[in-house]
């Protein structure tokens, strides 16, 4: 005992290296986010101030340097014919695929749950597509809008419609690979659309029938589609994003043509930066689309998430 009284007078000092306390918590926060962060900065944000980088400058693959050149490949954007015709495409094809996937998704999920059997079935049949690799399906939908033996325009006959050759066609081609899209999106929107549906309380109907509120139309007004805003955001904000990607069907079916009536962003960045080896001016292309991506977040974000209803 006598020896232990020294101790207990003793003051314990603190290390030089301890964190305070107030500082504990931040600290660890910052330290077990580090992985996480330093990944985000070495794949993702990294990439796109490389991409912004070369925009401004006249640099090529394959060359040893490089000088800074400021907006000069963005007035060759902003003087380039196919630039404004490839972002005309993209809109139009976003405006098509993003209404009719994610409506068409919707009303596919709401027929699917109504059913009282064969659920399963239904939904593999419309979620083949989705698993289905695009560009071997490209290569079916080319055998498919053949304008001589293709299954489209033999139906077509039958029914005394005349057919086209589709993927030769300046004025509808666009609409077919949008088609294509919309074909290609319905079962993931299905899919994500029916969680939704599965989601919600099923007193909610009952309320709203013992209110007086029996007519369809109305009980998706009234119940299901708020009770669906979370997910019918989510999905519309993944639609319009993979619409803006549109690149496989493109390629394959169309390669921009005729005379650049498809030709979509991706595509025309894909040609300057790996056939022509322009790569400053494909980063150019690429940070107008990254503008786009970054729009469709930003409306997302400021506007649609006050008008969703969480439950």
């Amino acid at each position: 005992m006598a020896d232990l009284a020294p101790s207990l007078g003793r003051v314990v000092t603190p290390s030089r290296f301890a964190v305070p306390a107030k500082w504990r918590e931040p600290v660890t926060a910052w330290l077990l986010s580090a992985p996480a962060l330093f990944l985000m900065l070495l794949f993702l944000i990294g990439p796109m101030a490389a991409v912004l980088l070369l925009s401004f400058t006249d640099w090529q693959l394959g060359m040893d340097s490089f000088d800074f050149v400021g907006l000069a490949n963005y007035q060759e954007l902003v003087d380039d014919p196919v630039f404004w015709i490839s972002l005309k495409n993209t809109l139009l094809y976003v405006a098509v695929v993003l209404p009719g996937s994610v409506i068409g998704g919707l009303a596919i999920a709401m027929l699917i749950e109504s059913r009282p059997s064969g659920k399963s079935f239904y939904r593999t049949v419309f979620f083949l597509p989705v698993m289905a690799s695009l560009i071997a399906m490209s290569i079916v939908w080319e055998y498919i809008l053949h304008p001589e033996f293709g299954l489209l325009n033999m139906v077509l006959n039958l029914v005394g419609v005349a057919g086209r050759d589709w993927l030769n066609d300046p004025d509808a081609v666009v609409y077919v690979l949008a088609g294509i899209g919309v074909w290609h999106q319905l079962g993931f929107n299905m899919v994500l659309f029916m969680s939704g549906l599965m989601a919600i309380p099923k007193h909610l109907y009952e309320a709203a029938e013992m209110d007086g509120v029996s007519n369809p139309l109305s009980r998706f007004s009234l119940v299901t589609w708020p009770m669906l805003g979370p997910v019918a955001m989510f999905v519309i904000v993944i639609t319009a994003i993979k619409a803006f990607q549109v690149f496989d069907t493109v390629h394959v079916l169309t390669k921009g043509g005729p005379g650049k009536s498809s030709e979509m962003l991706l595509l025309t960045m894909y040609h300057e930066g790996f056939e022509y080896f322009r790569t400053s001016y494909a980063a150019a292309i690429t940070v107008v689309f990254m503008f786009f991506i970054l729009l469709v977040t930003i409306i997302k974000t400021r506007y649609m998430e006050k008008k969703v209803h969480y439950s």
